[in-house]
């Protein structure tokens, strides 16, 4: 039997890389694993355009693309029309993706992808479906309780509450387009996170004049995209997340998940 094939795309976000390597190495091991093949932006989107995605089994994003951060700013593109044409074929032949931490933050010019994600993670004030929203919040090495929401193939294995050290966002979650998974006993409000527009400006740790609304506990999620499923899960922040044996657990299931082939509506 052929081993099955990830692919993983990264870039536009720091990480450490040897750490994340051993955490995609343990992924799925009880089941052989993955043959992984590991992409980083700009090479990923020409690579995805060029039909990268369309053969392999799993899809993992773990990127924040379409950003430049210099001298106090940031702008923002889209991806190319080859990118977005490689996605939408993948999606519509039924088989999907899984999405990781800062990918909630990526191509912040192209709203089908916070659509295709369920989310969306904003460095500077903005719009988000037609409402107008302020930058999100960020917090590292935040300490909490996950816990299953659902009964999901998603979750299969995992422990009803498990112990998290990671960063947690404050940011949009469109609960009404999920299926909710796992939620952060955590107080999603604004003095219990850092404004981003701020750490853009060289303020970081800073949440002054910044009256951010109490946002979504839901930490990991599976969404439609197309004939496909997607699932997005928080998790994924550095070395002591990939470690921990149940986020390895939900993203070896989510893999899985989203790598079987879905008939096409």
């Amino acid at each position: 039997m052929d081993r099955r094939t990830l692919l993983v795309l990264s870039g536009g976000h720091p990480y450490e890389e040897a750490p994340f390597a051993a955490f995609l190495a343990a992924l799925g091991a009880e089941t052989g694993g993955w043959e992984v093949t590991h992409l980083i932006h700009p090479e990923a989107e020409e690579q995805v355009a060029a039909g990268a995605a369309d053969a392999a089994d799993a899809l993992l994003f773990y990127d924040m693309a379409g950003y430049t951060f210099a001298d106090g700013t940031v702008t923002t593109k889209a991806p190319s029309q080859g990118f977005k044409a490689a996605l939408e074929r993948r999606f519509a032949s039924g088989r999907g993706a899984v999405m990781m931490h800062h990918a909630i933050a990526g191509w912040a010019e192209w709203p089908q992808w916070s659509a295709w994600l369920g989310g969306r993670f904003l460095y500077q004030p903005g719009t988000v479906q037609g409402r107008a929203v302020l930058d999100s919040g960020y917090r590292h090495d935040v300490d909490y309780t996950a816990r299953l929401v659902a009964d999901h193939p998603v979750l299969e294995g995992v422990p009803l509450t498990f112990p998290v050290n990671d960063e947690l966002y404050l940011g949009e979650v469109f609960e009404d387009d999920v299926t909710p998974l796992i939620r952060a006993n955590h107080d999603f409000v604004a003095e219990n996170f850092y404004s981003a527009a701020h750490a853009v400006a060289g303020r970081m740790f800073d949440n002054a004049d910044w009256p951010h609304p109490p946002g979504s506990n839901l930490v990991a999620w599976a969404k439609p995209a197309g004939a496909a499923q997607i699932v997005y899960c928080q998790f994924g922040d550095g070395p002591h997340t990939y470690a921990n044996t149940a986020v390895r657990r939900v993203i070896a299931n989510a893999l899985d998940w989203t790598a079987q082939v879905r008939s096409p509506a």
